[in-house]
């Protein structure tokens, strides 16, 4: 019997350079992919300072979860990957203002390098209505 698996790609973020969709809905969760700091149209925002490269990627990641009929307050789990560590109080603060009250479960780990040279990428879980 095949589970009941939903997967999507979202319109305004880039499509999948890669084998795997931008989110993926099952057993009342939806699971998101790992966003980085990536225009619309494709274009990385890696050259962007920290804060613009922060604000894409939740940029990104709302929009995934609006595609599947959620808000970030259903937000149950967030992974954060850093490349200076030094840079975590800064995004802290941007990541709350952009949360609000909502405090899902997060971790956050220092990576030496990710995808086009972004300084972060997030991925998360959020509960499905």
């Amino acid at each position: 019997m095949v589970p009941d698996i939903k997967l999507r790609n979202i319109e305004h973020v880039p499509a999948p350079v890669g084998h795997y969709s931008h989110t993926t809905t099952a057993g009342g969760f939806v699971f998101i992919s790992g966003q980085l700091p990536v225009a619309a149209d494709g274009s990385p925002l890696c050259d962007a300072p920290f804060e613009e490269q922060a604000q894409r990627v939740l940029q990104n990641l709302e929009s995934c979860l609006a595609c599947t009929g959620v808000t970030k307050q259903h937000l149950v789990s967030v992974r954060v990957y850093i490349t200076d560590i030094n840079l975590w109080p800064l995004f802290n603060t941007i990541y709350a203002r952009w949360i609000g009250d909502h405090r899902p479960s997060r971790a956050v780990a220092g990576v030496a390098q990710l995808h086009y040279g972004a300084a972060l990428e997030i991925e998360a879980v959020a509960l499905s209505e």
